[in-house]
């Protein structure tokens, strides 16, 4: 996969440091930009394919893809992840 898609973030242009928070409320700035994205989902999975373990990528921090990583482990190959189904954005599963 390359990263073409990267050219469409909603993201691009903007400072970068807003997407390696230090608090919630920057967390909360990073998704808010998130949430209109139309890459949102190759975004994050850019981020668990690439094991990144820092800032917000596709509206979800790193203790949100941890989780996700963690749970397709435990559910195994048929695990369909869609961190885009809620309209907050936080993840959630379908199985």
């Amino acid at each position: 996969m390359s990263g073409d898609w990267m050219s469409q973030a909603r993201c691009r242009g903007e400072d970068p440091t807003i997407f390696f928070p230090s608090d919630s409320l920057g967390v909360d700035a990073a998704r808010r930009i998130c949430l209109g994205c139309g890459v949102r989902r190759q975004c994050l999975d850019y981020a668990l394919r690439e094991h990144l373990t820092h800032g917000i990528f596709g509206g979800c921090s790193e203790r949100q893809r941890e989780r996700l990583r963690r749970e397709a482990l435990e559910a195994g190959p048929r695990r369909v992840v869609s961190a885009l189904a809620s309209p907050g954005g936080a993840p959630t599963s379908n199985r």
